[in-house]
């Protein structure tokens, strides 16, 4: 069994989450401080679904890995419809 964790934006991700993960993680932030919106207090939360890290920010923005292709995929909180998997 796999234990999720939480970290802060701005942080330092866990070390086990893949390379794509790690990257989609810091292409969200970007796109944060871009628009200026203020993060300080939001935190990622990482839980595992079938062996894959899904990765949440505290405004819904999810980032989740296809399971074919290996890339993770950035979900905004206020992209149409609900959950990609279901």
């Amino acid at each position: 069994m796999q234990l999720g964790t939480r970290w802060s934006v701005g942080g330092a991700a866990p070390a086990a989450l893949p390379a794509p993960v790690v990257g989609a993680v810091a292409q969200v932030e970007r796109e944060l401080a871009e628009q200026g919106v203020d993060a300080t207090t939001w935190r990622w939360t990482l839980t595992y679904l079938e062996h894959r890290p899904v990765v949440e920010l505290d405004d819904g923005t999810t980032i989740r890995v296809d399971a074919v292709t290996g890339e993770a995929r950035i979900h905004e909180a206020d992209d149409e419809g609900t959950d990609p998997d279901t």
